[in-house]
């Protein structure tokens, strides 16, 4: 017992002390301008970036992913997804004065929106719907834009791992981004809840989810959740895809597109299968668009360690 206090207490010392240098650094990028900050995290992230385990798995995902591609285009992309990383982290230190889009104004920002007659759609004619997105981009704008245009939209996320982190993004996103849910075993009823009032729910779609269902993704099996497809045949509400693309010069263009249509069965029942591969379908095609854009460093395949599998 006494042993595993000692183990349970430095673990914490050790999440408490990562955290902090986290927040260390990110208290020294408040004190540059903005677009040199995130220049210098973009930086940062492509020289550390690789010097972690984790590029081992990026790589291996890259080449399984673009099978095509020469092995110096494989870096390419693997750098430019660290660099990615680092931008992100950085835009969150500066999140409010990155997002200037104003829907009433025709001024043009680094924010530039694509949809919007669907946002004012949505907004003016209030009903249950699923807006979803992947991690591409800085996704964390897309429930500020949603904000913006007086939509209240209830987001389901997933808390980092490290508590002291997880409390401080949770802070952060709640200011700025409406009603959250962490991800955990009876999120699925809020979100259900929220849409049953006739209210609208965020979802991200492209994490690993080990009891998902089986699907392909990039042509390789995974499994996804499927909590979506699943909602869609409980309440026949719509879904509206949605995704963040960086622009050159600091900027960003949120997309969001006219509502899915929905694979059914023979019978007119939602089908949640080909649901779940529809939308895994739709986030690779955003990848494909932009692949540098995406977190290959996450073990969507399930590798395990970076081990190559074929």
């Amino acid at each position: 017992m006494f042993v595993t206090r000692i183990v349970l207490a430095l673990r914490k010392f050790q999440q408490w002390s990562v955290a902090q240098f986290a927040f260390a650094l990110l208290n020294l990028l408040k004190l540059l301008p903005a677009d040199r900050a995130i220049r210098s995290a973009d930086r940062f992230a492509r020289w550390i970036g690789p010097k972690t385990k984790r590029h081992t798995l990026t790589l291996t995902n890259l080449r399984n992913a673009f099978p095509e591609k020469t092995e110096a285009e494989i870096e390419a992309i693997a750098l430019d997804s660290w660099g990615n990383m680092g931008r992100l982290a950085a835009e969150y230190v500066f999140l409010d004065q990155l997002f200037d889009f104003d829907p009433f104004s025709d001024t043009v920002g680094r924010i530039e929106v694509s949809g919007i007659p669907l946002f004012v759609d949505l907004r003016d004619n209030p009903r249950p719907f699923i807006v979803f997105t992947a991690h591409t981009g800085n996704f964390e704008l897309l429930p500020v834009a949603g904000a913006a245009f007086g939509l209240d939209v209830t987001v389901l996320f997933r808390p980092p791992n490290n508590p002291y982190i997880a409390e401080k993004v949770y802070a952060f996103r709640r200011a700025r981004m409406g009603h959250l849910v962490p991800s955990h075993a009876g999120s699925s009823f809020t979100l259900a809840r929220k849409l049953d009032g006739g209210g609208p729910v965020g979802v991200l779609v492209d994490q690993k989810f080990k009891k998902g269902l089986k699907t392909s993704f990039f042509g390789r099996p995974v499994a996804t959740n499927p909590l979506l497809a699943k909602l869609v045949r409980q309440f026949g509400c719509e879904v509206y895809p949605a995704r963040c693309i960086r622009l050159p010069g600091n900027r960003f263009r949120l997309e969001l597109e006219p509502a899915m249509d929905i694979p059914r069965r023979g019978d007119g029942a939602v089908d949640v299968d080909a649901t779940a591969q529809k939308l895994n379908d739709k986030v690779e095609a955003w990848v494909r668009e932009h692949p540098g854009q995406w977190l290959w460093y996450h073990d969507r395949w399930d590798i395990k360690h970076g081990l190559i599998t074929s």
